[in-house]
């Protein structure tokens, strides 16, 4: 079942988020398998990412490689919302 993971971190500008990104990319753990949609969306500091994972399995297989990173960047997530979902949409279906 599909999981959706919401973070709304205390702080997290859109700068900090791209550089999170591209540090994910060159690490190679990013997009991990099992990542069905990716959105980040706010102003300021004020950034919040959702992501939508085929399964907890895949969630947890992208939190072993994000959480080093975030640490290293000292960047604080917050206490993520996790959910699964009773529904996913996707076009076409």
């Amino acid at each position: 079942m599909a999981v959706v993971v919401h973070f709304s971190p205390p702080s997290l500008t859109a700068e900090q988020y791209d550089a999170i990104l591209a540090r994910e990319r060159e690490l190679g753990v990013h997009p991990v398998d099992g990542l069905e949609l990716e959105v980040c969306f706010g102003s300021g500091d004020q950034m919040k990412v959702t992501v939508v994972y085929e399964s907890m399995e895949a969630m947890e297989r992208h939190a072993n490689g994000l959480t080093p990173i975030l640490e290293d960047m000292r960047i604080d997530p917050g206490e993520p919302e996790v959910a699964e979902t009773h529904n996913l949409i996707r076009r076409g279906e």
